[in-house]
């Protein structure tokens, strides 16, 4: 008879690959993180070694509360220079280690932590690996009173721009802004998609990360983790 070994939970998976990331973090030197439940594991593991690290820039003010609650020091990105890496998972990534980010409304942060660092390692379960960006809402950080006219350039594209809300008000990102969500775009050249709607006024940053795509992405899989390659 054999012994069949149960399924990993999505939670266990965000888990195991949370730990593997310790393994490009760069002893002596301050990380970079990002933000998100599978991020939440690498922070928790990122304790463990604390002792070993300077510390970390953090792409949240939730990233940097759990942070500092765990007894790992926080540093502005203006205070320091290049990083060794930067470790934060994606709502989407692609077999080219394209992203779609967001989700938690931190991406304008995350791109520039990722801009600073020489190594973005994307952490994420398999479910988010896909064919082609776009079936996740795309995330758009856009100033308060550009938000109908971007919205009005996604209709022209072909895509449904809906703001983001919470308890019943539009959500507000740690930078102030607002968020729209992008749905019935399939992004098929995500560098020139990217750079295209960075150009169009009153957007902070466009949830695309190709132009700070990912080097490496551990994917937890049933069959254990992944290590992907771009």
């Amino acid at each position: 008879m054999t012994n069949l070994i149960p399924a990993l939970t999505q939670d266990e998976l965000k888990t195991l690959v949370g730990h593997a990331a310790l393994r490009y973090v760069v002893p002596g030197e301050i990380v970079g993180v990002g933000t998100g439940s599978t991020v939440n594991k690498f922070i928790d593991a990122l304790a463990t070694i604390k002792d070993q690290v300077k510390g970390a820039v953090s792409s949240s003010e939730a990233s940097t509360a759990r942070l500092l609650a765990l007894g790992i020091a926080v540093f502005d990105a203006n205070d320091v220079g290049e990083l060794a890496v930067y470790i934060d998972g994606a709502d989407e990534i692609d077999h080219r280690g394209h992203m779609v980010k967001g989700g938690g409304a931190a991406l304008t942060r995350e791109k520039i932590v990722a801009a600073q660092s020489r190594q973005f390692v994307c952490i994420a379960d398999e479910s988010k690996l896909v064919q082609a960006l776009g079936q996740f809402p795309l995330p758009v950080e856009v100033i308060p009173m550009a938000t109908n006219r971007v919205a009005r350039q996604f209709t022209a594209m072909g895509g449904t721009a809906t703001l983001r809300m919470k308890d019943g008000q539009p959500l507000v990102t740690d930078n102030g802004q607002h968020i729209l969500d992008v749905t019935g775009l399939q992004i098929t050249d995500p560098l020139a998609f990217e750079s295209q709607v960075n150009q169009w006024p009153g957007v902070v940053c466009v949830g695309v990360f190709a132009h700070q795509k990912a080097s490496v992405c551990l994917l937890g899989t049933a069959q254990g983790v992944k290590t992907l390659e771009f």
